[in-house]
């Protein structure tokens, strides 16, 4: 009996010694070493890093910041159209020839104006950046639009996702590409727009060519030849009855 009540005596002082060990923490009071980071938060951490400085490169606060953008120059798309005028307020979409005033078809018109807008650039790094759910993945690097670049996926919570590669030197956005499956058809699609002869503008890194494609093959072209931000904009200059007031 003497010897059981002492070998139960010192399993108790063993374990007490381990939890006051626990509670007292590393031996000199220094503070738990951080956890490394796992090779996909690391992964993620670097495509975030490097879209942020592709923000920087745009302008920073001015990019971020700027409530509207105006430009002028030229399009060419392969279209039938001719002497043509189309307007955009929000989910509506307007015609306007000489002959007056149509609504868009909503597939073949309206619809793919909406798609882009929804996967523009600047919606992208304005506004998707900072929702809940968004993920980053870093893809390494690439030649994109005859550059060397970091790419890197964006999704939001939507599962929605955009490409972007950056140029490794300048860190300025060459390239957006995202899919979208027809609904109809079930086709898979890419849309991709090419980002090329920046100029600053009002502190504002601006593309002043670009290139549209659609499943590789290139489907539009816009060539600017002035740019502006934060101008005060005529609200009759989305009203289609004053566009057509203006080619009579």
């Amino acid at each position: 009996m003497k010897r059981m009540r002492y070998a139960l005596t010192f399993l108790m002082l063993t374990a007490l010694a381990t939890v006051l060990a626990t509670a007292q923490g590393p031996a000199g009071g220094q503070a738990p070493t951080t956890p490394p980071m796992s090779s996909d938060q690391a992964n993620a951490a670097k495509a975030r890093r490097i879209v942020e400085q592709g923000i920087q490169a745009l302008g920073g606060q001015a990019y971020l910041t700027w409530r509207t953008q105006t430009s002028e120059g030229r399009s060419y798309e392969l279209t039938k159209k001719r002497d043509v005028v189309e307007i955009f307020n929000g989910d509506k979409g307007n015609e306007v020839t000489y002959r007056g005033v149509r609504n868009l078809e909503d597939k073949t018109e309206l619809q793919p104006y909406l798609r882009r807008h929804h996967y523009a650039l600047d919606i992208v790094m304005r506004e998707w950046l900072n929702a809940p759910g968004v993920a980053f993945f870093y893809e390494g690097q690439t030649v994109a639009a005859q550059r060397q670049t970091d790419q890197v996926t964006i999704m939001n919570a939507k599962n929605e996702a955009v490409t972007l590669n950056f140029d490794i030197n300048s860190h300025l956005p060459v390239k957006k590409s995202f899919t979208w499956r027809d609904p109809e058809d079930r086709e898979r699609n890419v849309e991709g727009e090419i980002y090329d002869n920046y100029r600053l503008i009002q502190e504002v890194m601006t593309p002043f060519d670009i290139t549209r494609t659609y499943n590789g093959d290139m489907s539009a072209q816009l060539f600017l030849t002035a740019a502006a931000y934060n101008k005060d904009l005529d609200a009759s200059m989305f009203d289609p009855q004053a566009a057509v007031g203006k080619r009579k």
